[in-house]
């Protein structure tokens, strides 16, 4: 883990979170469009509860929270400055029961760390993954930590790490991991290379979209955004133990019918018994109306599984 990861920052975000989860609070992540729409209705300007300001990001003045969580976002540096009032830079999802902290929309920040539909799809196709006892896993780019805790949930025997390029991201993932109760070891990593070691479970739900701006949480690289989830593909094939499992949860650019991401992962898992499917034909709709995606037919969710033999 990067020394600049203090106990006492994450304390601090673990008290807070703590606080919030003891109202009782609530709140799904839906994608960045449909949260802009709900920001647009008329009377979206100030919050008005937690759900407000921890859920939808609004601005709120400082009677709008009870004082015990606004000393706690005071002490985990959690506030910015808006006019008469405060904007909090984290927000707190529902995912499984638990509660995550992540970045506040909008997540246009180069080291933002994003939480939204693809998080609760990944979670539930690791599911399918956990069929048999694991010694050894790791949730590749682990974001805020929900892969890594999810696994360490259900297999609380077993020796969980999450790696990430993101500071920002390992430092809400630990604290992610405290809060659900569960042991994760977090260190800074380019896909597994700051490890040693095989394993017997890599999940991965990398970035996936050429975005122009590079930024960290969204750009998986290449002209379409694949080259991250093939690279994290080949490193599972050193990576793996005899008889391991790679769960990647990723997205697919389908071209002229065609689908370029399988095709370049299927010679590299010859021999292997794997599955790929579509999780849902059609995600992020308003990027094929330009820029890299202006002649695709569509992009897609996909998950892969394969089985080292």
């Amino acid at each position: 883990m990067s020394d600049t990861i203090t106990s006492q920052a994450v304390d601090a975000l673990v008290a807070l979170a703590r606080l919030v989860r003891a109202t009782g609070y609530v709140f799904v992540s839906p994608t960045p469009a449909t949260h802009a729409r709900v920001l647009a209705r008329p009377g979206s300007g100030w919050a008005h509860d937690l759900r407000g300001v921890f859920g939808w990001s609004q601005p709120f003045r400082p009677e709008t929270v009870p004082s015990t969580i606004l000393d706690a976002m005071h002490a985990a540096s959690v506030l910015l400055p808006v006019g008469e009032g405060w904007r909090s830079t984290v927000r707190l999802s529902t995912l499984a029961d638990e509660l995550f902290l992540h970045s506040a929309y909008p997540t246009t920040a180069s080291d933002a760390v994003f939480f939204g539909p693809d998080t609760y799809r990944f979670a539930q196709a690791i599911e399918t993954a956990l069929d048999r006892p694991l010694r050894r896993a790791v949730d590749v780019g682990c974001g805020a930590g929900p892969g890594a805790v999810m696994v360490a949930r259900a297999r609380p025997a077993c020796e969980v790490f999450g790696v990430d390029i993101n500071e920002a991201a390992l430092q809400l993932a630990r604290a992610n991991a405290v809060l659900a109760g569960v042991t994760v070891r977090f260190c800074l990593s380019d896909i597994l290379g700051g490890l040693d070691g095989s394993f017997d479970l890599i999940v991965a739900n990398p970035p996936y979209m050429a975005d122009p701006g590079r930024r960290a949480y969204r750009d998986g690289g290449g002209p379409l955004g694949a080259d991250l989830s093939v690279r994290i593909v080949k490193a599972a094939r050193e990576r793996l133990a005899p008889g391991g499992t790679l769960m990647l949860y990723t997205g697919a650019a389908i071209l002229h019918g065609r689908d370029p991401f399988r095709d370049a992962v299927a010679p590299l898992l010859d021999g292997w018994r794997w599955r790929y499917r579509e999780i849902d034909p059609d995600v992020f709709g308003e990027e094929l109306e330009g820029g890299p995606y202006a002649a695709a037919d569509r992009i897609a969710a996909v998950s892969l599984t394969a089985h080292k033999p």
